[in-house]
């Protein structure tokens, strides 16, 4: 087999690796909780800290790999990876967690766009690349959905920080097959770091972050000035980084990509479609286990579906672009993971609390057959836009609106499921410190039933459990409702547009629909932006 291959692999595990630990926390989350006393923001802030901090530097590691070699920041970043998980791993209180995801959001952000820049330089062929994309793309997705069921094998058997530890071997073994396997990728002219420019997307990024994290947490409880203020600064410093890099000769990042509608219209699908399902995935493992009853293995195993089918149809949807058009399945992915957590909300209302399995594992299947095409295609479509010197920054944009989108999926829809479970009418005779205690999550109502008689525990117990999968099924509606206006909007923006005489954007061919680059190295499909053929040209 040719080595490409063999480097591919080494590149799917990162990946596979960082969707994987993306949500294996998610399993792992009662267990925390019950052994070191996590209130329910806190519970919130471990789950997301590690999206938004990766979020925020992705666009900065991403242009620092083009600068001194994505192969160098990749072996860096598998080193910091492997051994701040050992660390994580053994966290005695929740602020020290917290912390510890931080910089595991750190490590994490030199790896993802190394990875995709690195398969941009190994495979210029185009027909390859989207093999390679799919099977990049694919492990991904994949990792995100498997990330319950290692999590559920590992803690069947061992305590929480084993979840984290399992980092360790797979960077070594990533360390190994890098030194040996990859060749170096980086952009021969890249120009100075801009420093500034760094601190600007850092700061900004963050202060918009907390800022609607903060705010939907506090929904309940009336707008939080901090928020707030910590959104309008965050918005302003992005303002400044933007007018900053349309001045720079070197940007950080070239915002006139944004100028494209297809470009922009892809990304944003990205960031909403992950926003959609992250928050409601973190909280249906809890809603297995502490709802259902379920083991930690046996919850994991009930997501199985979406893992299995993420990965397939990933593939798949790299061949499946050969013969219809990448508009066609981009929008038949997102709509199928509309439908299906549609179809989720539909049946927490229905069967509540307790909703039989065969709704939920269904709906799982359709979400991964969508969420395998959909991750697939749009990553194809974004890496093909751009010049191979670029190819990381282009690869930090893209998991910058799927970490972003992570991250802020479980900050409003996580907010959502605790703002509503937060209204769960508890019995007056309940002492007031058990009932504050239960109001706060529903790892702290398992708790408190502890210290009641067993018919108020019981009483307790259904009262909480109601709250929780109302809250869950509201927060799968809002999520139905982004991913089918994401759906629509794609399903608008890729449309095929007729060439007109004298475009600026890229000029005219006899084929409608196809324009020359203006680089000149390739041609480009005007309907979704990917390369093709110079039978086309």
């Amino acid at each position: 087999m040719n080595r490409r291959w063999f480097a591919l692999g080494i590149l799917t595990m990162a990946v596979l690796l960082i969707g994987i630990d993306g949500t294996v926390l998610a399993l792992a989350t009662p267990f925390i909780s019950a052994d070191l006393g996590t209130t329910g923001t806190q519970i919130l802030w471990i789950g997301d800290i590690y999206s938004f901090v990766l979020a925020a530097l992705l666009i900065s590691m991403g242009s620092l790999g083009d600068r001194i070699g994505h192969k160098r920041l990749l072996l860096c970043g598998a080193t910091a990876f492997a051994v701040v998980s050992a660390i994580t791993a053994y966290s005695s209180t929740p602020e020290m967690l917290i912390v510890t995801r931080a910089l595991l959001g750190m490590a994490g952000a030199t790896l993802t766009p190394a990875t995709l820049a690195l398969i941009r330089g190994l495979f210029p062929d185009q027909r390859e690349r989207s093999i390679a994309v799919g099977v990049w793309a694919s492990a991904f997705s994949a990792g995100a959905a498997l990330g319950p069921v290692v999590g559920g094998v590992l803690l069947e058997h061992f305590w929480w920080g084993s979840v984290f530890l399992i980092n360790v071997p797979v960077m070594l073994v990533l360390l190994v097959g890098g030194v040996v396997l990859l060749p170096e990728h980086r952009n021969p002219e890249p120009g100075p770091w801009d420093l500034p420019s760094v601190a600007l997307s850092m700061v900004g990024m963050l202060g918009v972050v907390y800022g609607i994290k903060e705010g939907f947490t506090g929904l309940a409880h009336g707008l939080r000035v901090d928020a707030v203020i910590a959104g309008a600064v965050g918005a302003t410093v992005l303002t400044l980084f933007v007018r900053r890099q349309l001045r720079l000769p070197t940007p950080l990042i070239d915002v006139r990509l944004f100028r494209n509608p297809v470009f922009t219209g892809v990304v944003s699908a990205n960031l909403l479609s992950v926003l959609g399902l992250s928050g409601l995935v973190f909280f249906l493992s809890q809603y297995f286990q502490l709802v259902h009853g379920y083991g930690p293995l046996k919850a994991g195993l009930a997501e199985l579906p979406a893992a299995v089918t993420a990965t397939v149809f990933g593939v798949l949807a790299g061949v499946a672009v050969r013969y219809v058009s990448h508009r066609l399945v981009l929008t038949t992915g997102l709509t199928l993971v509309g439908v299906a957590m549609a179809s989720l909300a539909a049946s927490l209302t229905l069967f509540t609390p307790v909703t039989p399995y065969l709704p939920l594992g269904a709906a799982l299947f359709v979400v991964g057959v969508g969420l395998g095409l959909a991750f697939t295609v749009a990553s194809d479509v974004i890496l093909a836009s751009v010049p191979r010197e670029r190819a990381g920054s282009a690869a930090a944009v893209s998991e910058t609106a799927y970490e972003l989108g992570m991250a802020l999926g479980i900050a409003t829809l996580g907010s959502i499921v605790t703002a509503v479970y937060r209204t769960v009418a508890i019995a007056p005779s309940v002492p007031s410190d058990v009932a504050a205690e239960a109001r706060d999550s529903l790892p702290g109502a398992l708790r408190a039933a502890e210290a009641l008689p067993a018919s108020q525990a019981t009483e307790l117990l259904t009262a909480a459990r109601t709250a929780f999968t109302d809250g869950l099924a509201l927060a799968s509606g809002v999520g139905a409702a982004l991913l089918l206006t994401a759906a629509a909007a794609v399903w608008l923006l890729l449309r095929p547009r007729d060439a007109l005489p004298g475009s600026v954007e890229i000029g005219v061919l006899a084929d409608p629909g196809v324009h020359g680059d203006p680089r000149g190295d390739r041609c480009v499909d005007a309907a979704c932006g990917a390369e093709l053929g110079d039978r086309h040209c």
